[in-house]
């Protein structure tokens, strides 16, 4: 198996080509960057900013040229969006990685040479913090309740924004259309969350690597509880889009075992268990599939080298409530466990920002290989989400982890100093 994966062609699942209710409502959007354009596709000038009146343009201070990264966005109401990219240059080689949103990795690393280009497609999710409103006199909100570090990220924000990324990003053209079928809703903490900015990166913000056939639509965010979920609304927002067919991963511990936290902290023995099956009825309620995920551990190391359970009964608690209420089981922490321990005490921080002095937020390595680990969990659960994993995984032994030496994923333009909200 390769030290590190490379994107493959995908094919188009046979949903894609059929059409959604209400998504022809939505104008496909066609831009070109270099070439001949089509009619109906929009020249883009290397000097157009994004504009919302325009409703497309290069974003957040960049441009396009001389290898540098850029940024591109576009207009579109909230749903998801299937996004065709030509990728290369007439009159150089390219080496493009593509994000969508908060850092959502879609393409990793594609190479083109001088004069070539490749065509790739991926899908992302848009959404806007709006909540449909209740009727006359029902309790509920018309807003996620969005905290301070939230407000003005590009995940919740009106429009569709492309991080173009690598040593010499090349794009020729892009199309946005509406697209149908299943759409993976995440719901979690920081460990889950998209991360907006480096050196942090979660397993969930690099899913939509290893799930290029559906729409992964990461609510998680960081120091979230099950219990805060359902008061800022955020479980109503999802609830309020998730249909027939679609999933619903749950995965929470990290701060629902903080006792320092009186207003969400949840025992393990009944309280917890009884927010679990919360999210399971809805789910189900609305013909979504419910997925319980064990929270990973954190790189916490006894003298022996095992990684100590800093848990304590939260994940054997999900594991109690997925086998009572026949719900698909991902044991995210017991392939965390094997892949810290295979790495062993030092280099184990090697996965984790700040030199490993952050000891449960990952970088992008870490976020890497735990969606490999996921990826893996989705394939042995038996969920007919296995048959959208993208053609080169191949399977992975958490056990086995791709070297840290070895790995290397271009670099977003995002950075930050600042720690996930839950430190």
């Amino acid at each position: 198996m390769p030290t590190h994966f490379r994107p493959a062609i995908l094919l188009c699942p046979l949903w894609w080509l059929t059409s959604a209710a209400g998504s022809d409502a939505v104008p496909a959007s066609h831009f070109v960057f270099s070439g001949a354009a089509s009619d109906g596709a929009v020249r883009v000038a290397a000097t157009d900013d994004f504009d919302s009146a325009r409703g497309f343009g290069f974003d957040l201070g960049t441009r396009p040229g001389a290898g540098r990264p850029f940024f591109f966005s576009v207009g579109e109401p909230e749903g998801s969006y299937r996004v065709t990219v030509i990728l290369g240059d007439a009159r150089a080689a390219g080496d493009t990685t593509v994000r969508a949103e908060s850092r959502q990795l879609m393409l990793e690393s594609v190479a083109t040479r001088s004069g070539d280009s490749v065509r790739r497609q991926f899908l992302v999710n848009v959404r806007r913090p709006g909540i449909p409103p209740p009727p006359r006199h029902a309790p509920g909100g018309t807003t996620v309740l969005l905290n301070e570090r939230e407000k003005g990220l590009l995940r919740w924000d009106d429009k569709l924004t492309l991080e173009f990324d690598g040593p010499a990003p090349a794009v020729s053209a892009i199309d946005i259309e509406p697209a149908p079928g299943p759409v993976v809703y995440l719901a979690g903490d920081s460990t889950v969350t998209d991360q907006p900015a480096e050196p942090g990166a979660s397993w969930g913000q690099m899913l939509p690597r290893f799930l290029p056939g559906v729409v992964v639509a990461n609510h998680a965010e960081s120091g979230e509880t099950l219990k805060s979920f359902l008061s800022e609304l955020r479980l109503a927002k999802i609830l309020s889009q998730i249909h027939p067919g679609d999933y619903l991963f749950i995965q929470f511990g990290h701060n629902d075992e903080k006792q320092s936290w009186p207003q969400t902290y949840a025992d393990p023995a009944m309280t917890f268990p009884a927010y679990l099956r919360v999210f399971i009825a809805e789910a189900r309620a609305r013909g979504a599939t419910p997925v319980l995920v064990t929270p990973m551990q954190r790189r916490m190391f006894d003298a022996h080298g095992r990684i100590r359970n800093s848990h304590g009964a939260y994940p054997q608690a999900v594991r109690g409530v997925a086998a009572a209420e026949h719900v698909p089981l991902i044991d995210l922490e017991t392939m965390s466990i094997a892949f810290l321990e295979a790495l062993g005490t030092d280099r184990s921080a090697l996965a984790f920002p700040s030199g490993g002095r952050d000891i449960t937020h990952t970088n992008d390595y870490g976020g890497y290989e735990l969606a490999r680990c996921m990826a893996q969990g989705i394939r042995d659960s038996g969920l007919p989400l296995a048959r959208f994993l993208a053609p080169d995984f191949t399977g992975f032994d958490p056990s086995r982890p791709d070297p840290p030496e070895n790995f290397h994923l271009p670099p977003s333009v995002q950075h930050s100093n600042d720690p996930p909200r839950s430190n």
